[in-house]
């Protein structure tokens, strides 16, 4: 029993005396968007995003990951292929203004502090509260109404290198189920604008960010404890 007691004690003074790595730094890269307006591209980063991030490494498998994004999402029905929105002609802007906080999972074990070379692929979900421009659109442009707020569920995959003992950088490409179907104008909230609802309003809008991350690692050595 003093024996496991023992234990139980240096188990708990190397959480409280050694705490994980810690990565702070920024995310830089593209955003689009898919809906009802423009084209129906997945993966099409023609407008600028730029962020920050943080993570606090637990282990070498998995962080808590807490973020801060910006953007400009635009639409332009003249790309589309699909022959009725060509027709159509809508345009709209839009910006996104994203914090999200949630749990990143390596593939591989990534210990930043082994001296080799190591990286991992990963994958981050969590949960993602928004502010974006409630739009409508009159005379085939968007026109702001207000400024509103939504929450989204984030589904981001990506690859990690280690670049030096400090730093990491990742690419990355993340897709937001949002709850909401107006970031395109498609369908305003504002009842007086219920004529200028189109499209189909059973679907939800969705935002994705692509880009790299690079991040500055600080904090001291994990304590990896002997236990029998």
């Amino acid at each position: 029993m003093k024996r496991f007691l023992l234990n139980i004690l240096g188990i708990l003074f190397c959480i409280t005396s050694f705490g994980q790595i810690h990565e702070l730094g920024v995310f830089v890269g593209g955003s689009n968007y898919i809906g009802d307006v423009g084209n129906s591209h997945y993966l099409s980063p023609d407008d600028m995003a730029f962020g920050v991030l943080y993570k606090w490494n637990k282990s070498t498998r998995h962080s808590w990951r807490f973020s801060y994004k910006m953007a400009s999402i635009t639409a332009k029905d003249i790309e589309s292929s699909a022959p009725n929105r060509k027709y159509r002609g809508f345009d709209i802007k839009n910006n996104i203004k994203e914090l999200s906080a949630g749990l990143e999972f390596n593939f591989l074990d990534f210990d930043l502090h082994q001296s080799d070379y190591v990286f991992t692929p990963y994958v981050y979900s969590g949960i993602s509260a928004f502010v974006y421009d409630e739009i409508f659109i009159i005379d085939k442009e968007g026109k702001t109404d207000y400024q509103d707020y939504s929450f989204a569920i984030p589904m981001i995959v990506g690859i990690k290198s280690k670049l030096s003992n400090n730093l990491v950088i990742g690419l990355e490409t993340g897709a937001r189920y949002t709850f909401t179907d107006n970031i395109d104008g498609s369908n305003p909230k504002n009842k007086n604008l219920e004529e200028l609802k189109f499209g189909n309003l059973n679907n939800k809008d969705w935002y994705i960010f692509t880009g790299f991350t690079l991040t500055y690692t600080f904090g001291k050595n994990p304590c990896f404890c002997a236990h029998e």
